[in-house]
């Protein structure tokens, strides 16, 4: 097992070392020329092991998984294929390291199953098991699997100890708006017919999928909340906003473009809460992403709505906040496009002070010039004969997030041509 932790068999340790160390060259000279891009990714947050005093889980989704000694097959939608691929897992949020027996990733079949023949062992250094430091990533050595645009893969983890240990927090993803799988005692990594004993609505430590992609491949970043991230939408459907913006980019001739939804839900702009501020994640869930270079901001509604009347923050604050966000993508030669906050009145935290700022803050995106370009979702979402609430045909019904029908509306109306 190769582990980023030191150990305490000197002889051994030294034995592994140089083995890399013959085998540096060849793997150099094999990879040099490979241009690596992810086709997906998630924005992670700390999650504690579920116990008698979790919240109950959000309608619609499963319970997060505890895991002890038991495999956990995740799905993942793609939105660049490739033939080439490598696995990022996290442990960024953990104070404890993880065990990683085994892990595979496949071509996903019907629910749990995988296709037949498609399976591939993921090494780790060579290594078939390995272990992640706390506040550390692993990456997985490339495998050889052909896929599409647009596919859907299953990635299996087999954690031989618990996931997590109390009161280390989880690395995880909430609300996945997809259908995980926890099986029974044991390893069960890479089976075709994998046979649940239960499912989990949260991917747990996997970070990104990268692919190796023509040089020209670039990718687009959608960074918000749970607009972004999907919510209320249809699990395990793919109907995200971004999702409908990748299934355009796999339609349309050209370089390919992928694109990675870093949305948490809950999330804001200037405090913690539902993940750390986007100030705070900035770097990691944007800057950060293989072959990024293109981002697109959708935050700002929680900041606001979780201030109800309160003067703070302030229009101002919310500003100052963006300005940060567009200082730090030029620093890394990223383009970044403002995105216009959606309706909200009827929502639970709506209030006519809470309005005001939404509409202040939209028109200093629109009319600013801060940004490399604008995204007018609240334009094209709202009822234009009320134009504080959603028009009706895409209110998913709590009045704050698109149903199906709105996500694809956005996903369709963003303008290719400012990623050329």
């Amino acid at each position: 097992m190769i582990s980023t932790a030191r150990s305490g068999a000197s002889a051994r340790m030294l034995l592994v070392v140089t083995s890399m160390l013959a085998a540096a060259p060849a793997l150099a000279q094999r990879h040099a020329d490979e241009h690596w891009v992810a086709t997906w990714a998630t924005a992670l947050v700390a999650r504690p092991l579920p116990g008698p005093n979790s919240p109950p889980p959000r309608r619609g989704f499963p319970p997060p998984a505890k895991v002890d000694n038991q495999t956990v097959r995740q799905i993942v939608h793609t939105s660049i294929g490739a033939d080439r691929a490598r696995v990022v897992l996290s442990n960024v949020y953990g104070t404890e390291a993880i065990e990683i027996g085994a892990a595979d990733i496949a071509l996903s079949g019907k629910d749990a199953a995988v296709v037949a023949g498609s399976v591939k062992s993921l090494t780790f250094a060579g290594e078939k098991s390995a272990r992640i430091l706390p506040g550390a990533v692993l990456l997985s050595d490339p495998v050889d699997l052909k896929f599409p645009p647009l596919a859907n893969l299953a990635i299996d983890l087999y954690l031989p100890g618990t996931l997590g240990i109390d009161p280390s927090p989880v690395t995880t993803h909430n609300g996945a708006s997809q259908t995980n799988y926890v099986s029974a005692t044991g390893n069960h990594a890479g089976e075709t017919s994998f046979a649940p004993e239960s499912e989990t609505g949260s991917w747990l430590l996997i970070a990104r999928v990268e692919v190796a992609a023509p040089a020209s491949t670039r990718a687009v970043v959608a960074f918000g909340d749970s607009i972004t991230d999907g919510a209320r939408s249809t699990p395990s459907t793919n109907n995200r906003w971004p999702d409908e913006l990748a299934r355009r980019f796999a339609e349309r001739k050209g370089s390919p473009m992928a694109v990675l939804n870093a949305g948490i839900s809950g999330n804001q702009v200037l405090a913690d809460g539902a993940g750390i501020s986007a100030l705070a994640r900035f770097d990691k869930d944007v800057l950060m992403q293989t072959g990024a270079t293109h981002v697109i901001v959708l935050e700002g509604i929680n900041d606001i709505g979780v201030a109800r009347s309160n003067a703070k923050p302030s229009v101002e604050d919310l500003i100052a906040g963006h300005e940060q966000l567009i200082e730090r993508a030029h620093a890394r030669g990223l383009k970044i496009y403002g995105a216009t906050l959606t309706p909200f009145e009827g929502a639970g935290y709506f209030t006519p002070e809470g309005e005001k700022k939404r509409a202040a803050l939209n028109e200093w995106i629109r009319t600013s010039g801060a940004y490399d370009g604008v995204i007018d979702f609240d334009k094209l979402t709202r009822d234009p004969a009320a134009p504080t609430k959603f028009a009706p045909a895409f209110d998913s019904g709590d009045h704050l997030h698109p149903g199906d029908a709105g996500y694809k509306a956005m996903g369709d109306a963003i303008d290719l041509a400012l990623f050329r």
